[in-house]
């Protein structure tokens, strides 16, 4: 289907610009959306009737998003999931559990705003664009831990997953180590194969 587009999205085009897409795109979310017209004669002539006042709105959206770049950019927000020892995730955070988080956090987004490159199937902190605008892209970090203990330690710079050892099985380790050289120092001195036909020899 082709269409106009009345205000900038990434991949397709800018404000004003005729682009072609699938149906289903321009039927379930464009059109909508208010984000695009059919490309018809009228529509053509009706864009060109509205252009000033849709690039003077554009321009008041992308001016509101920047204000919210600037409080949102760089925040993180916890996620809690269940994971196993190596820190892979029991299901995966979506686009739906990153805004919820977000929005709880005092910031009003919805799922189609969070950009996900990739699934987020482990623990540890991953960075992820919201789309504010189409030109105001902030990006927050998102810290998905079994705990919100776990997480304070994740920002900290810590490793939870079972690569690391925390502090007490650091100790538990070393005393094994201690108490495992303790027993050879006073174990008696094992003899070698050359010293046993040494003595067989001497007999």
């Amino acid at each position: 289907m082709q269409i106009i587009l009345l205000e900038r999205i990434g991949r397709l085009g800018q404000m004003g610009d005729v682009v072609t897409v699938k149906d289903g795109f321009a039927r379930n979310f464009l059109l909508p959306q208010g984000k695009a017209l059919r490309a018809t004669e009228a529509n053509r002539k009706r864009f060109e009737r509205d252009r000033a006042q849709l690039e003077a709105r554009d321009l008041e959206l992308k001016s509101e998003a920047q204000a919210v770049q600037g409080k949102l950019g760089g925040k993180s927000f916890i996620v809690i999931r269940q994971a196993g020892d190596t820190g892979q995730l029991y299901g995966s955070v979506s686009t739906r559990d990153i805004a919820a988080a977000v929005t709880e956090g005092g910031f009003s987004i919805e799922r189609r705003q969070v950009m996900l490159d990739r699934p987020i199937k482990t623990l540890g902190l991953h960075e992820v664009r919201v789309q504010l605008h189409a030109e105001v892209e902030p990006r927050i970090t998102v810290n998905v831990a079994r705990s919100p203990d776990e997480a304070a330690r994740q920002a900290r710079g810590e490793d939870v997953s079972s690569k690391a050892m925390s502090e007490a099985e650091e100790e538990a380790e070393a005393a094994k180590v201690a108490a495992a050289a303790l027993f050879e120092e006073d174990a008696p001195a094992e003899i070698t194969g050359e010293e046993k036909a040494d003595e067989e020899l001497s007999e």
